[in-house]
Parts: structure tokens; C-alpha cells; sequence
């Protein structure tokens, strides 16, 4: 038997809600009340993926995103370097950095883009939902818990 079975079957089902944020508005009000909310866990049931589509992502906009993290990851190396250099030589150390990082994050993304030859030309973000988020508390403490539940 895995921890997750053991521990639904030694628990108890107190409230059962359409999304996360009340669920998590539960476990607050038990927490700010004082219950040991260690022994509470939220559970979502019917977990799929969602893609939420963003926009069109075109050779230019990979380009642009490539820079933009390349800009960043220039930015820190150029920072870590300019620690071990004396004046004002690591303003110039973070600059070309920031310069070089995102010219081949530009070039970086475009290529990677390009290469796809428009298999994937969009662009999204990717989140996990539940179909139901449900509080379960161990059995030891549900007639205590049973209150917070109008």
C-alpha cells in the first residue's frame, strides 16, 4: 500500500469544492483558528492539462523571446564576472553581457523556430485543474473539524 492510500484511507472526507481557491479558503480559516492543519491535505480529484494558447509565435517573436532570456542570462554572467573586477570595469562587464547573451539567445530562438519548419507555430502556457478539490482531514481530528464547515 503507497503513503498516498494510507493516508485517504485513514482520513476523512470534510468539504468538497469546484475550484482551489476555496478549498485553500478552508484550510486559512481552520489555520488562523488554530487546528494542527498538519493533519489536513487537499486533494484534487479529475487532474487534467490545460494549454492555453497565447498568440502566434513567428520567427521574429522567437527571436525577441531568445533575446530577451539571453539578455538575462548575459545580465548574471556579466554580474558574477564584474565581482572580481576593481572601478566601474564591471558596469562594462554586465553591458557587453547583456549585449552578447542576447544577440544568441536572438539567434538561439530563431534557429530553434525555424528549424520546427512551423510544426508548432503558436505559443501557450501550460497549468494543471482539477475537476473538484477536495479537504480531507485525518479521522482522529474530523469531529473537531466538522465546525469549519457551514
Amino acid at each position: 500500500m503507497t503513503q498516498t492510500e494510507v493516508s485517504q484511507a485513514d482520513s476523512s472526507l470534510l468539504a468538497s469544492f469546484p475550484n482551489y481557491l476555496d478549498a485553500q479558503r478552508l484550510v486559512d480559516r481552520m489555520s488562523d483558528d488554530g487546528f494542527p492543519v498538519e493533519s489536513v491535505r487537499i486533494i484534487g480529484d479529475g487532474v487534467r492539462t490545460v494549454e492555453q494558447v497565447t498568440g502566434r509565435m513567428t520567427r521574429a517573436r522567437a527571436a525577441a523571446t531568445g533575446a530577451a532570456s539571453g539578455a538575462w542570462f548575459g545580465v548574471f554572467i556579466g554580474v558574477l564576472f564584474g565581482l572580481f573586477t576593481a572601478g566601474q570595469t564591471w558596469a562594462w562587464f554586465v553591458f557587453i553581457s547583456l549585449a552578447v547573451g542576447a544577440f544568441w539567445g536572438a539567434v538561439f530562438g530563431f534557429v530553434a523556430h525555424w528549424s520546427t519548419r512551423g510544426r508548432r507555430d503558436f505559443a501557450s502556457t501550460m497549468t494543471l485543474q482539477a475537476r473538484r478539490y477536495e479537504v480531507h482531514v485525518d479521522r482522529e481530528r474530523a469531529a473537531e473539524a466538522a465546525k469549519y464547515v457551514l
